[in-house]
């Protein structure tokens, strides 16, 4: 594949991300919240799943493009609403995506196929698929477990963050697996996964 449609995907999809009004502070800086993530995101991919294609390493970045354009608000409370939000976000993420693509030199086939890793489609039977999810996963528990977790423990709810553990941990394939228990995580959220895989 040619790299230098990738480095310009890459670079559009950053461009759009850098214009995310929420920020997360890091080493004194302010950086957009959905820039961070995707490098985060490559990061990860980069050092786990090293022999990716460029339709993954394109979905990797792209997993949350200007995700702060679709509120959860904006749907029904609860468990349904929810997860039409989490639907309507894949699809959102996924067509943006492929114009991107489309416009610099990618063809229609390969937009496509990156815009159904991004809808999820096929998880546990297509490969990408299963990547980017466990890249998601493997990104939560190192940069964003600690402040959700944090979040339900001030409200005396650790029933609900193990739940999400679990829940987490049945998305991951075996190698997502075997990664995640090699991480190096604070005290207390290594004690939080114990319990949540010991149930």
């Amino acid at each position: 594949m040619n790299s230098s449609r990738l480095t310009a995907v890459h670079s559009a999809i950053d461009k759009i991300n850098s214009e995310d009004p929420n920020k997360t502070q890091v080493n004194g800086f302010s950086q957009p919240n959905e820039l961070l993530y995707g490098q985060y995101m490559t990061a990860c991919l980069e050092q786990y799943f090293p022999q990716s294609n460029e339709l993954v390493k394109i979905a990797v970045r792209a997993q949350h493009i200007k995700r702060w354009d679709s509120k959860r608000n904006e749907f029904d409370e609860g468990k349904a609403g929810y997860y039409q939000w989490r639907i309507a976000q894949g699809k959102f993420h996924a067509q943006l995506t492929k114009s991107l693509m489309l416009e610099n030199g990618y063809d229609e086939n390969e937009a496509e196929l990156t815009a159904c890793i991004l809808r999820k489609e096929q998880l546990k039977t297509n490969e990408h698929t299963q990547i980017l999810e466990d890249v998601a996963c493997l990104v939560f528990l190192q940069y964003y477990f600690d402040a959700f977790a944090a979040k339900y423990t001030e409200a005396n709810n650790e029933a609900k963050i193990i739940n999400i553990v679990q829940k987490t941990w049945g998305k991951m394939s075996d190698r997502g697996h075997e990664i995640a228990l090699s991480l190096t995580l604070p005290d207390h959220l290594a004690a939080l996964v114990g319990k949540a895989l010991a149930k």
